[in-house]
């Protein structure tokens, strides 16, 4: 059903761009499979809410089993019997780049869209969108770098290995990059000449359908991507237990990574899992607290503390306690809450109504624990959900605040006294993904990198990123690693291959 001018100018009010205005007036978005769009088996559609304003902004196809059969038989066959596994990795590159090329002249839409859909601001999800043809370059650079290795034999034989495609590949995106993350994500498995399935989050699915547009003029053959949206119970259950799909990547919560663990005995099909986290950012006295602050606070409230990675346990020595915890609280009550369109402000929504239930309830569970509410909470009145920056301070590190993981704008202040208390803290967790650390010391800051339990430490700049280093966490934060070569390997199978001579 095609959106009201009126209805779509108030839902879609922030958007300029005439493309994403069209793109939302088109009517529902049905699934990409097989090379063309195509309604669900079901008939069944679901909305997508503009968190800003809690008006809808499109309909979109709910995908079930049967549509994720469908989409596993075309990404089979396309696998099985088609090109694209077969072509020189040059010519898979040249479809990439080409594909790189066409997304350059629509990022801004891309943009709008995720700020539509998700509630992030725009000042976060216009770079974002402007990184997408940037990463799928170097994505495509890895085409001709999936290589094997010769081995030293005797002279009855020669040995070497083929470095090969895994096959069907189910790739299941969080709602809190949404343009960005389906764009790379699947990007160097198709590289490595692998078919894929990708099913965005059920919150933020348009700007994945605005890519299949796009996809559908770089050439790609067709099956070779498959875009099916809906929800987790049903689309991505599915995608996750097929026996046709070879590997599953998979980015959200630890209770449905677990879920696709399980779904992996099905087939043994490899699985990696970019999962949640409650990491620790730990503050020493020695610190310089001019930049500590500002990068403690937007350790945690960067995307409205939606990130996996969130220094959302901030551990301060208690000779500077005070003074950090004073500090970062003007730091959080003066940040602006507003529309994501604004470009003064720096924390919009939430992304949906469950969302900000769930923070909300966390904030409340705060107060009730016993810890000490120095700035924000809830901001009621209004339309669009949005809750301010907020600080507990004097937080015990078993209280639920600092122990589960929230995904909001809420930091928990614990103080510490020695370097051994910091790292028995920062450790004390079922999460492993990040942790950062703040010190002059640079004797200390390379003993607590090496002692402290996460996949990503940062020193003295929390959350700096490089896309070709292994990204990824130890415990509950999930299994494996991704980032150029590191998702060479998970992509890829190895086969030995024996001549006698």
């Amino acid at each position: 059903m095609a959106e009201s001018d009126d209805s779509l100018a108030l839902a879609a009010e922030g958007a300029r761009n005439e493309n994403t205005l069209r793109f939302l007036k088109s009517g529902a978005r049905g699934l990409y499979i097989g090379g063309r769009f195509v309604p669900s088996l079901s008939g069944k559609t679901f909305e997508t809410i503009n968190p800003a304003n809690e008006r809808r902004l499109a309909m979109v196809a709910e995908g079930g089993e049967a549509d994720i059969d469908a989409a596993v038989a075309a990404a089979r066959k396309a696998f099985d019997h088609g090109p694209w596994p077969r072509m020189r990795p040059a010519d898979r590159a040249k479809v990439l780049y080409r594909l790189a090329d066409i997304v350059q002249a629509h990022t801004e839409e891309l943009a709008e869209l995720d700020t539509l859909d998700s509630g992030l601001m725009i000042s976060v999800t216009r770079p974002a969108a402007q990184g997408i043809p940037d990463a799928l370059r170097e994505a495509a650079s890895w085409a001709n770098k999936v290589q094997g290795e010769t081995y030293p034999t005797g002279t009855d034989h020669f040995s070497f290995s083929l470095r090969e495609p895994v096959g069907v590949c189910g790739i299941i995106i969080p709602w809190n990059g949404p343009a960005v993350l389906a764009a790379r994500k699947p990007a160097i498995a198709l590289a490595c000449g692998n078919t894929v399935i990708v099913k965005p989050a059920e919150q933020t699915p348009l700007s994945a359908l605005r890519l299949a547009e796009l996809i559908s003029e770089a050439g790609f053959p067709e099956g070779v991507i498959n875009i099916v949206t809906g929800f987790g119970l049903g689309a991505g259950s599915a995608l996750a237990n097929h026996p046709g799909v070879d590997a599953m990547s998979f980015t959200g919560s630890a209770a449905v990574g677990q879920e696709i663990v399980r779904g992996s005995a099905i087939n043994f099909k490899k699985v990696m899992l970019e999962l949640g986290g409650k990491s620790p950012h730990v503050i020493f006295a020695d610190a310089d607290l001019e930049r500590a602050v500002p990068n403690a606070a937007l350790g945690v409230f960067r995307n409205h503390g939606q990130m996996c990675f969130a220094g959302s346990r901030i551990l301060v020595q208690r000779e500077i306690y005070p003074e950090f915890a004073a500090a970062l609280a003007k730091f959080a009550a003066d940040m602006k809450v507003a529309s994501p369109w604004d470009p003064d402000a720096k924390i919009g929504p939430l992304v949906s109504a469950a969302q900000f239930e769930r923070v909300t309830g966390y904030i409340d569970l705060g107060v009730r624990e016993g810890a000490r509410l120095s700035a924000g909470g809830r901001l009621d009145g209004g339309k669009g959900y949005y809750v301010r920056p907020t600080v507990f301070s004097d937080v015990e590190n078993r209280m639920r605040i600092a122990q589960e993981e929230i995904f909001g704008p809420v930091a928990s202040l614990i103080p510490f006294d020695t370097e051994e208390e910091a790292v028995a803290k920062g450790n004390d967790t079922v999460y492993g993904l990040g942790a950062g650390i703040w010190t002059r010391d640079v004797g200390r800051a390379i003993r607590m990198s090496r002692q402290l339990r996460a996949g990503h430490v940062w020193i003295n700049g929390y959350g700096l990123r490089n896309e070709m280093a292994p990204f990824g966490g130890f415990k509950h934060s999930g299994i494996g690693r991704e980032g150029g070569k590191y998702s060479v390997e998970f992509y890829s199978e190895m086969k030995s291959v024996f001549i006698s001579v």
